[in-house]
């Protein structure tokens, strides 16, 4: 029996997984591209559709980060980058539900010390 000789290398096995590794790539990134801050927003059976006129978003993750309108700021600094907004500025209040409450009460207690009443709550309505 002869063996035989390979003079060139199968290709289409190698097309095949790059095809699928180029799906799942562009599946990942239409998720990642929405420009959405993801947090794990609480329940509440009193939301209302949000109105786009906002201000100023103020997001609470999970891990204890605060962003102002998706920028970080330290914890140190939040009251610092609030008073550069008006009194009269309607600030939303976007916090995963998994967030530690102290930082929450924390912000709403720079909130009120330094006066801001415009304030809402983001939330997702429970069907």
């Amino acid at each position: 029996m002869q063996l035989k000789k390979f003079d060139s290398i199968n290709v289409v096995p190698f097309i095949d997984i790059m095809l699928v590794l180029l799906v799942i790539v562009l599946t990942t990134a239409s998720f990642v591209a929405k420009g959405i801050i993801p947090v794990d927003l609480p329940d509440a059976s009193s939301a209302v559709k949000q109105n786009e006129t906002k201000n100023l978003t103020i997001t609470i993750h999970k891990n204890g980060d605060i962003l102002f309108d998706k920028k970080n700021v330290n914890k140190e600094d939040v009251e610092k980058a609030l008073l550069a907004y008006k009194k009269d500025t309607t600030i939303a209040i976007n916090c995963d539900k998994k967030a530690e409450f102290e930082t929450f009460v924390y912000l709403l207690d720079i909130l009120e010390t330094n006066q801001f009443k415009n304030l809402g709550i983001i939330t997702k309505k429970i069907q």
